[in-house]
């Protein structure tokens, strides 16, 4: 089971990890075209919370226990009982954000340009999350087996 963990000990809040997330979920996929030409922007899902020296990124948990997908209301939100991976289903997401209320971690984002609810899908398509391999202090580090940061 795949999850991102995180080192707040060695974060420097530089936000490198929303930029890349950003970038991997717009169109073009270029870093350039993302933020100057797109629109609407792409939305990271990812954000980068900061008090002080204390820094640290918030994305999806990946529950055992997704309060966002029993809250739901037309099951656009699912947890692949395999992967363990929560993932949602833009056509059927009414965009009620019930499912924001429920995450005890703050880490879905509210599209309001299409009207769903847009969140981590640990970048499904590659062997590494880009948040995690373009971590310069490497805060951020994928667990495959569950296990927490040492």
């Amino acid at each position: 089971m795949k999850k991102i963990l995180i080192k707040e000990e060695v974060c420097i809040g530089c936000g490198l990890c929303r930029v890349y997330c950003q970038t991997e979920h717009s169109r073009s996929k270029d870093i350039i075209k993302a933020f100057k030409k797109e629109s609407p922007h792409p939305l990271p899902r990812i954000r980068v919370e900061r008090d002080g020296e204390v820094c640290f990124s918030i994305q999806c948990r990946h529950c055992a226990e997704p309060w966002c997908v029993y809250s739901c209301l037309t099951g656009a939100m699912r947890k692949d009982p395999a992967t363990g991976i929560v993932t949602v289903d833009a056509e059927k997401c009414a965009g009620c954000w019930t499912c924001i209320l429920a995450c005890p971690n703050g880490a879905l984002v509210k599209d309001s340009d299409n009207k769903v609810i847009a969140k981590c899908d640990l970048c499904a398509d590659k062997d590494v999350p880009v948040c995690v391999a373009n971590c310069p202090n490497e805060a951020l580090v994928l667990s495959t087996d569950g296990s927490e940061v040492s």
